[in-house]
């Protein structure tokens, strides 16, 4: 059974740091694909960052700069870096793996909950 279980989020204020970690199970992670996403109140999901099974990265322009993703293949776990967090990085924060690198988010996790005051 595919299984990501995110964790990490929480309370922060602007400027400071989270690191957020998605831990998998259930499939060869390896070979997958690995994105996060948020959903900001009252907007649509979109896409952070990805990192394919050779590591190559995304990172999406409105957080490009203060935004690391990165895997750990040992530990079957995805993490999600954010540096200088500002009021408007809160939202859920989802991760999602897919088999071929084509944004089709075969599996999600439930979220993890990131809110930045000013």
């Amino acid at each position: 059974q595919v299984q990501l279980v995110e964790s990490g989020g929480g309370l922060a204020q602007a400027g400071e740091s989270l690191i957020l970690s998605c831990a998998a199970s259930g499939f060869t992670f390896s070979r997958y694909w690995m994105y996060w996403l948020r959903q900001a109140p009252e907007k649509r999901r979109e896409l952070v960052a990805s990192i394919s099974f050779g590591d190559s990265t995304y990172v999406a322009d409105a957080v490009k700069g203060r935004v690391t993703i990165s895997r750990d293949t040992a530990k079957n776990t995805a993490y999600l870096k954010m540096n200088n967090l500002k009021p408007e990085d809160t939202a859920v924060y989802y991760c999602a793996a897919d088999s071929n690198g084509t944004g089709s988010f075969e599996s999600w996790g439930r979220g993890t909950q990131v809110t930045v005051s000013s």
